[in-house]
């Protein structure tokens, strides 16, 4: 059935199959949620348990949040326009946090009226096709849940692994209420209804917590994957005239547009207009093969013996100053007999830093092994 679905989608979106399954989800959750909602309104009003009552009001702002879903999918894909030169991808992380906050709704609905029930307890109905419908709706829901994993894996749409989230939440709920629904219709416990319903209420809250932690990483500015930036750094030194990469910042504004920068270490010595056109075919060629555009700065180096020579001498110090310690930007320059190293040390995000003593650290180990330079250092985090 998924794979039906997914390439019926395909073939309707073909010019953007990622739009496509975005819509899919969305559509696919109206129809089963509304379905949902109504028997188990149903079932809720017939067997007087609250749980089931409010587990189908879940099912109804479940089908809401898949029309959010969709909007957010359709507005997401709109093209670069005036007001928005970047793109409207980041649209995806705000629909995807109306998700998130539909399950904190949901869990504060749950855990107010199961208090209610632990406070004044009603006698709850029982029948063994209402324990018969709710597993039925559970595996429904189950499918859903795998249904959007899966159209998640192939998107890597936020959206997706939210709406999968919260059908697991309704799985666990409904499954919930069913083990209240049998505790209290056939062995006459009373509380276990809103009790049951407490602990489901604070799950969903906590997963709901543990999706927006997710969204919000995106819109802060988190970090590349590391597959990314290696494949950048990888395309740029393929060309033998590139010496070095460093710099690399990479900006995601949505899955559609992502915008990088770095500058490209190049022979000092080397004609401006060649390496002008090698750093266009390399921009282009990174613009093809990975979809970012990027933008890359040229920095000139000096080639040489000694600067060869000083860059060993500045890598094994550094190497004992702190292994995890590395560095860039390496320049050198020689005035008589005195000669200036400059380079940035980049220190990993896990480790605090105090540049006063890593530069103190620095001078001194060159002073006992080259004491003829005078160091120009800049301490860092990185930006990848």
């Amino acid at each position: 059935m998924t794979s039906l679905l997914i390439k019926i989608s395909q073939n309707r979106y073909k010019d953007n199959p990622r739009k496509g399954i975005g819509i899919l989800s969305g559509v696919v959750g109206i129809i089963c949620n509304i379905l949902l909602s109504a028997v188990k309104l149903v079932i809720g009003l017939l067997s007087n348990c609250i749980s089931i009552t409010a587990d189908s009001v879940n099912n109804l702002s479940d089908a809401a949040v898949n029309v959010v879903t969709i909007l957010g999918t359709k507005l997401s894909n709109k093209p670069d326009d005036k007001e928005h030169p970047f793109g409207h991808g980041r649209i995806e992380y705000i629909s995807a946090l109306i998700v998130a906050f539909s399950i904190f709704f949901v869990s504060y609905e749950l855990l107010r009226s199961s208090i209610d029930k632990i406070i004044t307890p009603e006698k709850v109905g029982y029948s063994v096709w209402y324990i018969l419908i709710l597993t039925a709706a559970i595996l429904v829901k189950l499918w859903m849940a795998i249904f959007n994993h899966r159209l998640y894996k192939l998107t890597g749409n936020l959206n997706l692994k939210a709406v999968c989230q919260d059908s697991l939440n309704d799985c666990i709920a409904t499954t919930a209420t069913a083990a209240a629904l049998i505790a209290s219709g056939v062995f006459g416990i009373s509380r276990v209804d809103g009790i049951i319903g407490v602990c489901v209420a604070v799950f969903i809250f906590i997963s709901g917590i543990q999706i927006v932690r997710e969204i919000l990483n995106p819109l802060l500015g988190q970090a590349p994957s590391r597959e990314i930036t290696c494949k950048i750094e990888e395309l740029i030194l393929n060309d033998e005239n590139i010496l070095g990469v460093h710099d690399l910042i990479v900006h995601s504004y949505g899955s559609n547009k992502i915008i990088a920068s770095a500058h490209a270490e190049v022979p000092s010595d080397f004609d401006l207009v060649t390496i002008h056109s090698i750093i266009d075919n390399i921009e282009n060629e990174i613009k093809d093969k990975l979809g970012i555009i990027m933008c890359i700065h040229i920095d000139p180096v000096e080639g040489g013996r000694e600067r060869a020579e000083y860059f060993a001498v500045t890598k094994e110090i550094l190497k004992n100053v702190n292994s995890e310690y590395s560095f860039h930007d390496f320049r050198y320059e020689k005035n008589g007999d005195n000669v200036e190293l400059s380079f940035d040390v980049v220190v990993p995000f896990e480790k605090n830093f105090d540049s006063d003593i890593i530069l103190s650290e620095l001078t001194n180990a060159f002073a006992e092994k080259a004491p003829e330079v005078k160091l120009k250092v800049t301490v860092e985090h990185p930006y990848t």
